[in-house]
C-alpha cells in the first residue's frame, strides 16, 4: 500500500487515496481515516465519503479551505490505527428461479462448473459492504468466491429489475432500481434495501458482513406479497 496521495477536488473536497489496487488493507485505512474524521470533525466538513481505496471530504468552501482540511486530515492520519472492521451481519434471501438469473448459465460455462455448483459458490461466499455508489442504495460487496469471479459483459443490458443479484469480479450487488448493468445477473432477492428510515436509508452500512440464503419461488413471493401489502 502506497503513502496516502492528497487530491483537492474543484473548490469543496479533497480526495484521499490509499492504494491504486482494491485490498482489505487499504480500505481498512478508508474506514479508520473516516472513523477518525468523525470523531474529531474540523470546521466547515460537510460530509465524508468512503469508498474501496479513498476518501472524499467535503466542505464549505466559504468556511475553510483544502490546505486546512489536508493539515486536520493528516494529524488523523498520524494517530490512524486500522483494525479488522466488524460491522453488523446482515442476512439477504435470494431466488436463482430460471426467470430470475438469466446469465447463471454462462456463470457455470465461463467457469467450468454446473449451475448447482455456481449457486454454492455464491452462498459460501465471505461478503462485506464496502461503499455505496452509482445508484441510491447501491451497496458494492467484496466476497464473491474466486471460482465463480467473471468480468464485466461487453455491453449493459437494460431494465434489469429490482432486486437482482449480480456479480462481476470479486464484486457483489443487489440492484435497487430497474436500471441496465453490465454485471452477471444470477439470481434475484425480496428483501428491501431501501429501509425508508429517512435517518438510515439503506439497510447497509460500510462494514457490514453479508450472509445469502437460497430460497425457492414461493418463499420469494410470499415475501414479496409481505413487502407489497407492508
Amino acid at each position: 500500500m502506497m503513502e496516502p496521495q492528497f487530491k483537492a477536488i474543484a473548490d469543496h473536497a479533497v480526495l484521499v487515496t490509499f492504494a491504486k489496487d482494491v485490498s482489505e488493507e487499504a480500505h481498512n485505512s478508508v474506514i479508520a481515516l473516516d472513523n477518525a474524521i468523525a470523531a474529531d470533525t474540523p470546521v466547515g466538513v460537510i460530509e465524508t465519503v468512503p469508498a474501496l481505496v479513498n476518501l472524499l471530504v467535503s466542505f464549505d468552501p466559504i468556511m475553510t479551505d483544502h490546505i486546512t482540511i489536508e493539515e486536520h486530515i493528516r494529524k488523523c492520519l498520524n494517530g490512524l490505527k486500522t483494525k479488522v472492521i466488524t460491522g453488523v451481519q446482515r442476512h439477504i434471501q435470494v431466488c436463482y428461479e430460471a426467470s430470475f438469473a438469466p446469465d447463471l448459465g454462462a456463470v457455470a460455462s465461463a467457469t467450468g462448473l454446473s449451475k448447482d455448483a455456481v449457486i454454492n459458490a455464491h452462498l459460501a461466499g465471505d461478503y462485506h459492504v464496502l461503499m455505496y455508489g452509482f445508484s441510491p442504495g447501491y451497496a458494492y460487496l467484496s466476497g464473491v468466491a474466486e471460482q465463480i469471479q467473471v468480468p464485466r459483459k461487453p455491453a449493459p443490458v437494460r431494465d434489469v429489475p429490482a432486486g437482482s443479484v449480480i456479480i462481476a469480479g470479486p464484486q457483489c450487488l443487489i440492484t435497487t432500481l430497474t436500471m441496465p448493468t453490465g454485471w452477471s445477473i444470477i439470481g434475484r432477492s425480496p428483501n428491501a434495501i431501501f429501509t425508508g428510515d429517512p435517518t438510515h436509508p439503506f439497510l447497509f452500512d460500510v462494514g457490514d458482513n453479508v450472509t445469502f440464503e437460497r430460497i425457492d419461488l414461493a418463499t420469494f413471493e410470499s415475501s414479496n406479497r409481505k413487502i407489497d401489502h407492508g
